[in-house]
């Protein structure tokens, strides 16, 4: 591991991301992901410049846009870590403090944000802000049942948005973690984008049950007739702590990244992410700072979502001095981000060393 470079194995992730979307664009979207690549070779430059000079800056942020959302889905981080909860939410940043954050990481050179939530529809204000930035690409991590004809506009007119919709496998799985008659929506939403010709994404939660299903021909076959062009593949955190079970170990993440792989070489029409992905090719995990990390609603900057623990709020902090965070620091220093883990998050196994750290201990 001496001669890893971690900004070049971001920046060549990146790279292998936009020829894949590129890839899989029709002639409108293609014109744009062109001169984004353009863009981007510009923004690497600078992104090396800045890690020369010591000021390391990834090329990926999440954020979590709101803390409203529309569906109780069973095993959700977000509400089992209090960031998403009913009645009307307080604190959360206003849609020019997140339009601030975007011309920031924007000035930055940060390729991609994620929005999230909370269910990102539900903050149209957001989408609408991050939309007019076109220097970075945001998908956005939605459960699909708010894709009405006013979001399929907004994402027709700008292509910097990839709406990236939440399905757990079939009608039986999908249902049974995000409520009765969810699947059947998502096939409409999909029908949607697919009739507005929309590049979108699918995003699946891969748990011990579901692994097979969701990497299979006939699964990722319908998603394609349905229009789909991306599935980004997330490993289950059981972040309630009621569902270990549930969390890929060892031998379901070598299967998956095993078939990953193999889907990749087989399917040109389609493009396979996963996250974590292989950490031990990108020298640990990828939270606070290394790769990405995470902003909540209200502004805070956490490792990453499964890990809500801050020091640094957006609200006092630029951008990049919140990369610089006392937390950051001590998690990148502590070695805690190469430990092995069983489930999908390094940093969630380690809460209490987190709680340690935040505050100053260790």
């Amino acid at each position: 591991m001496q001669d890893f470079r971690l900004e070049k194995y971001l920046s060549d992730g990146v790279e292998r991301i936009l020829r894949g979307i590129l890839r899989v664009s029709d002639p409108r979207g293609s014109f744009f992901m062109l001169k984004f690549m353009a863009a981007e070779k510009r923004a690497r430059r600078l992104r090396e410049i800045a890690e020369e000079e010591g000021g390391h800056i990834p090329p990926f942020l999440i954020a979590s846009i709101t803390s409203q959302c529309n569906l109780h889905c069973k095993g959700c981080y977000a509400r089992a870590s209090g960031a998403c909860a009913e009645g009307q939410p307080e604190g959360e940043l206003s849609g020019a403090q997140w339009n601030d954050i975007f011309d920031q990481a924007e000035k930055l050179d940060i390729s991609f944000i994620l929005l999230a939530g909370g269910e990102p529809l539900m903050r149209r204000d957001v989408i609408e802000s991050a939309g007019r930035h076109k220097k970075v690409i945001f998908p956005v991590f939605t459960n699909g049942t708010l894709m009405q004809e006013g979001c399929l506009t907004l994402f027709s007119e700008n292509r910097n948005l990839l709406p990236v919709l939440s399905i757990e496998g079939g009608k039986e799985q999908t249902d049974a973690r995000r409520g009765s008659g969810v699947y059947q929506r998502l096939r409409q939403a999909m029908g949607s984008l697919k009739k507005w010709s929309l590049l979108f994404g699918a995003s699946v939660t891969v748990t011990r049950e579901n692994l097979y299903e969701v990497t299979s021909e006939e699964f990722l076959g319908e998603l394609g007739t349905n229009g789909c062009k991306a599935v980004v593949y997330v490993e289950y955190v059981p972040a309630d702590g009621k569902t270990e079970y549930l969390a890929p170990g060892e031998e379901e993440r070598e299967a998956l990244e095993k078939r990953i792989r193999k889907l990749r070489e087989e399917q040109e029409d389609m493009v396979f992410i996963s996250f974590p992905g292989d950490e031990r090719a990108s020298g640990g995990c990828l939270a606070a700072g290394r790769g990405f990390f995470h902003i909540n609603a209200s502004g805070g900057a956490e490792p990453c979502p499964f890990s809500p623990y801050s020091d640094t709020s957006l609200v006092h902090t630029s951008l990049k001095e919140a990369l610089q965070s006392p937390l950051f620091s001590r998690l990148q220093e502590s070695g805690s981000l190469e430990k092995f883990h069983t489930g999908g998050c390094a940093l969630f196994e380690q809460e209490q060393l987190v709680k340690d750290l935040l505050q100053g201990e260790r």
